[in-house]
């Protein structure tokens, strides 16, 4: 199954997208919420009303034309971003590699959905790509095992991790979080697409493109700290909610680590591609 949260003339509401439409779920069901953080929330009763909308003959459809994507969560509680964690990028980056998950955060003011313009500030002159896989939480959970923390998934989306390297890396104490989460720095999207049709999310194929030009092709198989053991990590400090959003890490080709480096700037377009997730794709506009 495959959720988005789409904007209409009557305003957000979640949607299921389905053989190139999207279905309104509380137009076709008003027991639906208007939200799919909502919908994770009411657990698999939620989702399996839901899937049974694709069985109403009365369903309200919208073409992709009719609507524009948000960030499949656009209201999660916790933006959770794991560093360094493809085998790959940590060699290019001439990092050891880590032995526990190396977090940071970032605020909801930083998402956007796939179509929308990343925003580039003024006072960077050095804002980065990211490609990532992207962790939805289905449930609430604490002081979880790797084993069982798979359990509590609802599904995965495709993210863009963009970065302003001079705030991240060129400030004082290295502040990741402030050079990762300014406005736009978080697109998502364009589906949240549930564990079921994702059977090995450890075989993905990632790829990120600018402008055409193919920056980072590399696979899931590269991480190093697996979705299971990701949320059991972050389990056992916090309690992950309904529509918690866990950024995954980054594999190599990323801009500052090219000889030149390579900057986003006005006027590009960045395109973020997971195998059977789908395509993020964000035009590139002054902030």
């Amino acid at each position: 199954m495959r959720l988005a949260t789409i904007k209409t003339s009557q305003g957000s509401r979640a949607a299921l997208f389905h053989q190139g439409n999207y279905i309104d779920l509380n137009s076709t069901d008003s027991s639906l919420p208007l939200g799919v953080k909502c919908l994770l929330e009411m657990g698999q009763e939620g989702l399996a009303k839901a899937q049974a909308i694709l069985n109403n003959p009365k369903a309200v459809k919208l073409s992709p034309e009719e609507v524009s994507l948000e960030a499949p969560v656009p209201n999660p509680n916790k933006i959770i971003c794991i560093g360094l964690n493809y085998r790959d990028h940590a060699e290019e980056a001439g990092a050891a590699i880590p032995r526990e998950p190396i977090i940071f955060s970032k605020y909801q003011t930083a998402l956007v959905g796939s179509g929308q313009p990343i925003l580039l500030p003024p006072v960077s002159s050095k804002v980065d790509y990211e490609a990532e896989l992207v962790l939805v939480v289905g449930k609430k959970g604490k002081n979880l095992s790797a084993s069982e923390a798979m359990g509590y998934l609802a599904g995965y989306t495709v993210g863009h991790d963009v970065s302003a390297r001079d705030w991240q890396l060129e400030k004082d104490g290295k502040q990741w979080m402030i050079g990762k989460t300014f406005d736009t720095f978080a697109p998502c999207g364009p589906h949240l697409v549930t564990c079921d049709e994702v059977p090995n999310p450890m075989n993905l194929g990632i790829r990120l493109r600018l402008n055409g030009q193919t920056m980072q092709d590399s696979s899931t198989s590269q991480l190093i700290f697996s979705p299971g053991e990701i949320l059991a990590y972050l389990s056992k400090v916090f309690t992950l909610l309904p529509g918690d959003l866990i950024f995954t890490g980054t594999p190599p080709g990323v801009g500052m680590a090219r000889k030149p480096p390579v900057f986003l700037k006005a006027g590009d377009m960045v395109e973020v591609e997971i195998d059977s997730l789908g395509l993020l794709k964000n035009p590139c506009v002054l902030g």
